[in-house]
């Protein structure tokens, strides 16, 4: 089991105003190759709109060519954003210790001056959100055997992060566009900007929410209650996502379909789930209508109302490879998220007091029984 507790010399978060000392911060982190902002400046051609490769809720990717011609993504936090100085700091404690076939590879960082840039390995594909559900979907052909790599990837990468390292990592941000693909469609998690290491002795943290609103589960985005679970919900909304080939929700369609986990729960009631299947996979001799509706149904036990029976991401990996069954007087009606958080995707909902996690060895922490939502930015995919 792999361990990277040296990497983390700070216990607690920074607080919520002032300033951050990065130098200070990342003297303390492992492992880390630090860039100069000319160096970077040189390889992005001056971070080049042409070479803009995309956005997220904190600041923009870059596609660049080091002097030695390995080419790597460089995503770009804004200077204005505090908060964006702590997801930079989180993204580099978190993935800088830690190597696997299904994450993002980490090359260093920039903090010269007001500038601070992640330095990622490229990736051919660019994300399932605009390949499989955006607008080149058309350039990639997803086979069915192509998805179901993908998807047993994604769930390898977040079996490694709950289950094979110590302290755990929580992604919370779990969804499409931080499923990067490379040359060979191999899936990799990016996006660490939200992670929260969970030590063992933890039944939960009670924590600000943050997240993209369709694959929140319900514990976490209304009561702060953050688990492994919370992940586990995630990747079950976007393992139908990957088998349907649509996103979680549509505005262009009628009330009753423009959910996706809604409207799989009732075709499932239906026994209809044929219905749900992507209509570019007609066609492809690859294509198991009946492994199809298994990776649904994994997808519903992934995403039930209650935490407690959602299989861990080890499990979730075996039955997608089909080392074990699926039982589905196991599966039970999801958990499933009103509108009543606004119209933007994505929340930051902070709670009336300060984060609060156990630090000592019992087996509970503190949680709070009502959330105020105070904050709602646009984390976009």
């Amino acid at each position: 089991m792999a361990c990277f507790t040296g990497c983390f010399s700070r216990k607690a978060d920074p607080p919520t105003t002032g300033a951050i000392d990065l130098e200070e911060e990342l003297s303390s982190i492992q492992n880390i190759r630090l860039y100069s902002y000319k160096e970077l400046q040189i390889a992005s051609n001056d971070f080049s709109t042409v070479n803009k490769i995309g956005r997220g809720g904190f600041g923009s990717v870059y596609k660049g060519k080091l002097k030695d011609g390995t080419l790597v993504a460089l995503k770009v936090l804004s200077v204005e954003s505090s908060q964006g100085v702590r997801e930079f700091l989180t993204e580099i404690n978190t993935i800088s210790a830690i190597q696997h076939e299904n994450l993002v590879s980490l090359y260093g960082c920039c903090v010269e001056g007001g500038h601070r840039i992640v330095v990622y390995g490229y990736l051919e594909n660019n994300s399932l959100a605009q390949t499989l559900l955006g607008s080149m979907r058309s350039n990639i052909k997803f086979s069915w055997n192509i998805r179901t790599k993908i998807c047993i990837g994604v769930a390898r990468g977040l079996a490694f992060l709950h289950e094979e390292i110590q302290p755990h990592v929580v992604h919370r941000d779990i969804k499409a566009s931080n499923v990067l693909l490379d040359k060979d469609l191999t899936p990799k998690i990016s996006d660490f900007g939200l992670a929260k290491l969970f030590p063992a002795n933890l039944t939960h943290i009670s924590t600000r929410v943050a997240g993209t609103l369709g694959y929140l589960a319900p514990e976490y985005a209304i009561r702060g209650q953050l688990t492994r679970k919370a992940d586990i919900y995630s990747f079950g909304v976007l393992l139908l996502e990957i088998v349907c080939g649509r996103c979680n929700k549509n505005d262009r369609l009628p009330g009753e379909d423009k959910y996706l986990l809604e409207r799989a729960w009732v075709l499932y009631s239906d026994n209809k789930l044929e219905e749900l299947m992507d209509v570019s996979l007609e066609g492809d001799r690859e294509f198991d209508l009946d492994e199809a509706s298994k990776f649904i149904k994994i997808s519903f036990l992934c995403t039930q109302q209650m935490p407690k029976l959602r299989p861990s991401m080890s499990t979730v990996v075996k039955m997608l490879r089909g080392e074990i069954g699926v039982d589905e007087k196991m599966i039970s009606q999801p958990g499933l998220i009103s509108e009543q958080f606004g119209k933007n995707n994505t929340i930051d909902a902070s709670s009336s007091g300060l984060e609060k996690h156990d630090n000592s060895t019992s087996d509970t922490t503190m949680s709070y029984g009502t959330m105020t939502f105070s904050s709602i930015y646009n984390r976009s995919p």
